[in-house]
């Protein structure tokens, strides 16, 4: 199964200033999830933001929080528990007028028709808040992406142990040229040019 753009929704966990300086690799996963932003940016696939105790840790690296329609401050690891699921997949709007009006056959169902069952997710660390995140979108029946080369943790050991999890837990392993190169499909598209620009 490839990634469908418009079925996508990006999330970028805990890029913060105070915690990137120790993380394996970080400016590598930085730079992957600014690639990822800038990406997502001109395919429109929405993206969100989290930041594990700011006040602590630091806002998200200001070019990236820019990338970002909403930016969630949390305390919980898992994004999940402080409300994340509920950007992703809003409650859908009930029906508009008096529910007695119309026969039970001819009343439209509440739908919410820009539903995005697909998570790219990236970030750190990963054996906490992104792992803990991602399990608990798998719970909730999302499809989820966890993109490698933007993810990392203090430790290649505890990133590497997230990823094994992950894998076992049904998501799917993914690099950022991966993504990229699958919401674009064919090097036909208008955007071709400017993704291939992007991962050079």
């Amino acid at each position: 199964m490839l990634i469908d753009a418009a079925q996508c929704q990006l999330v970028l966990v805990d890029f913060q200033t105070r915690l990137m300086p120790a993380i394996f690799e970080g400016p590598l996963a930085l730079a992957n999830a600014l690639r990822l932003g800038q990406a997502a940016r001109m395919f429109k696939v929405p993206t969100w933001g989290t930041e594990q105790n700011p006040s602590s840790l630091g806002e998200n690296q200001a070019e990236l929080k820019g990338l970002c329609r909403q930016t969630l401050s949390k305390m919980h690891f898992s994004a999940i528990e402080e409300g994340l699921g509920e950007w992703l997949r809003p409650p859908s709007k009930s029906a508009v007028g008096n529910a007695r009006s119309l026969p039970k056959h001819l009343q439209k169902p509440a739908t919410n028709a820009a539903e995005r069952n697909s998570v790219v997710i990236a970030g750190c660390e990963a054996h906490i808040c992104l792992l803990q995140t991602a399990l608990d979108l798998l719970e909730d029946e999302f499809d989820v992406w966890v993109v490698t080369d933007a993810c990392s943790s203090r430790t290649e050991r505890n990133r590497d142990a997230a990823f094994d999890r992950l894998a076992g837990a049904g998501a799917e392993l993914v690099t950022t040229e991966m993504v990229v190169f699958e919401w674009l499909r064919t090097a036909e598209h208008e955007a071709f040019k400017a993704a291939q620009a992007l991962i050079k």
